[in-house]
C-alpha cells in the first residue's frame, strides 16, 4: 500500500470507484486502494461504515471520517479545495493552471491586475505529472515536475493571484463589455480579458476494452497510477517523449515494462532513447498496433496487438497498460463560443487568423496580437495554442508574453 491518509474501498467493476480514483489522481493526492472483491477485511470495513451494506466507493480519511459514493464536488469540499471565487468580477481571468496560465497570472498580478485562475484538476497541468524536467533552465540537476508546479503556484499566490481548482469551465461568452466564464458547477465570473491556457490531454486509442478498463488497468498517468503496479508487468503504448519518459518512471515500480511502438523506431529525443534501449527492465515491440484490451471481472489481463507488417495478431499478458500516443487540446468548452479552432481543435491565434480571405470581425482595423484569438481580448497560450511547441519551458514563456499583451490590451479598454 501507498503511505497515504486516504483509503478508497471499491471494486474494479465499479464506475464510481474509477471516477473517484481519477479525481484523486488528477489532483496528485496519494491514496490506498482496497478491492473488496479480493480483500475480505476491506469488505468488512465497508459494511461497518454503511450499516451492513456494501456501498462503494467508500472513502475513509485518517481522522476516521468517510464519504460514500461522493460526487467530485463533495470530494473536493472534503479535501479543502477552493472551488468558488471570492468575487464575481475580475480584471483578468485565466482558464487553466499549468505553466502558461500560472506564469501569466503572476505577471499580471505583479502589474496590479486583479487576476483569477480557474483550474479543472491540479495546478501544474501535465508538468505536475512528469517525474523530472531535465531541460528546464536554471535547474542543472533537473527538477521534479510536482516541485516545479508547486513553486509556480506558490509564486502566483505570493503576488495575490486567486486560485480555484476542481472547477471545469463549461462555456465562455460576452455580455456588454465583459467576458463571462461559466463553470459546470453553475458559478459565473466576469472579466475584461481572458487567457485560455487549458493545455491538452492524452489521445485515446478508441479500441474495444479501453473504456471498460479505464482506471482498472488502462491509464494515462504513470506518476498517478504507477505505484499500484509494484512487481507487476505493464505495457506502454507509444514511441515519443511521453511514452519513453513514463516507461522509465514505471521501472521504479513494475517488474517489467513492454513498449508497443507503432513504427520501426522511437521518436523521442536521443538521450531518452539511449536510456530506454539500454534499460534491463524494458523491452520494445516494433511495428505494432493495439487492437483490444482484454480481461475479466473488470480487471485487465492482456493487450491484443497486430503487426503492421504482417497483420498477425498476438496477446501480451499484462497487469496494466499506459497510453501515450499524442495530445488532444482541452477546447471542448469552446465549441459554441465562436473562437476559431484549427482542424485538430487547437486555438488559432495571431497572424494565423489572417490566412483566410475574411478577417475576424474584431480585427477589421488592427492585426491580432501573437497570442490573441479571433475575439479581441481573449488570448491563448501553451499547449492549447495552434502554433505552440508543446514544451513546459515554452509554455511558461508564452504565458509571460501573453500577460504583457493582456496588460497592453487592458490599457485600451
Amino acid at each position: 500500500m501507498i503511505n497515504a491518509d486516504i483509503t478508497v474501498y471499491g471494486a474494479h467493476w465499479c464506475p464510481d470507484c474509477r471516477r473517484s480514483k481519477l479525481f484523486l489522481g488528477e489532483h496528485r493526492i496519494a491514496y490506498n486502494w482496497v478491492d473488496i472483491e479480493e480483500d475480505p477485511d476491506g469488505g468488512r470495513v465497508v459494511a461497518e461504515k454503511n450499516g451492513g451494506k456494501r456501498i462503494i466507493p467508500t472513502i475513509v480519511f485518517n481522522d476516521g471520517s468517510f464519504l460514500v459514493e461522493p460526487t467530485n464536488a463533495a470530494l473536493a469540499a472534503k479535501l479543502g479545495l477552493k472551488t468558488e471565487a471570492s468575487r464575481t468580477h475580475y480584471d483578468f481571468i485565466v482558464i487553466g493552471g499549468g505553466p502558461a496560465g500560472l506564469t501569466a497570472a503572476l505577471y499580471t498580478a505583479r502589474e496590479a491586475i486583479d487576476t483569477l485562475v480557474i483550474e479543472r484538476s491540479s495546478f501544474g497541468g501535465q508538468t505536475a505529472g512528469t517525474e523530472i524536467l531535465e531541460n528546464m533552465p536554471g535547474f542543472p540537476e533537473g527538477v521534479e515536475g510536482i516541485e516545479f508546479s508547486n513553486r509556480l503556484r506558490q509564486q502566483a499566490e505570493r503576488f495575490g493571484v486567486e486560485l480555484l481548482e476542481a472547477q471545469q469551465v463549461a462555456s465562455i461568452g460576452r455580455r456588454a463589455n465583459l467576458f463571462r466564464v461559466r463553470t459546470e458547477e453553475g458559478h459565473e465570473y466576469g472579466a475584461r480579458a481572458l487567457l485560455i491556457a487549458t493545455g491538452s490531454h492524452y489521445r485515446r486509442l478508441n479500441v474495444p476494452g479501453e473504456a471498460e478498463f479505464m482506471g482498472a488497468g488502462v491509464h494515462f498517468c504513470a506518476t498517478c497510477d504507477g505505484p499500484f503496479y509494484k512487481g507487476k508487468r505493464v505495457a506502454v503504448i507509444g514511441g515519443g517523449n511521453s511514452a519513453t519518459e513514463e516507461s522509465l518512471l514505471l521501472t521504479k515500480f513494475a517488474a517489467h515494462v513492454t513498449i508497443l511502438v507503432r513504427g520501426g523506431e522511437l521518436t523521442a529525443t536521443h538521450l531518452i532513447q539511449e536510456k530506454v534501449l539500454s534499460h534491463p527492465k524494458i523491452d520494445l515491440l516494433w511495428n505494432t498496433e493495439v487492437r483490444q484490451f482484454l480481461g475479466a471481472a473488470g480487471k485487465l489481463s492482456a493487450v491484443k496487438y497486430a503487426s503492421t507488417l504482417t497483420g498477425g495478431e498476438e496477446e501480451l499478458p499484462v497487469d496494466g497498460a499506459f497510453i501515450f500516443i499524442g495530445l488532444m487540446p482541452n477546447t471542448g468548452f469552446l465549441e459554441k463560443s465562436g473562437v476559431i479552432l484549427d482542424r485538430w481543435g487547437f486555438i488559432v491565434t495571431g497572424q494565423n487568423l489572417l490566412g483566410a480571405e475574411n478577417r475576424p470581425e474584431g480585427f477589421k482595423k488592427r492585426d491580432p496580437n501573437m497570442f490573441e484569438t479571433s475575439f479581441p481580448g481573449v488570448f491563448a497560450a501553451g499547449d492549447v495554442r495552434d502554433a505552440s511547441t508543446k514544451q513546459a519551458v515554452s509554455a511558461a514563456g508564452e504565458g509571460a508574453a501573453a500577460a504583457l499583451a493582456v496588460r497592453d490590451y487592458l490599457k485600451q479598454v
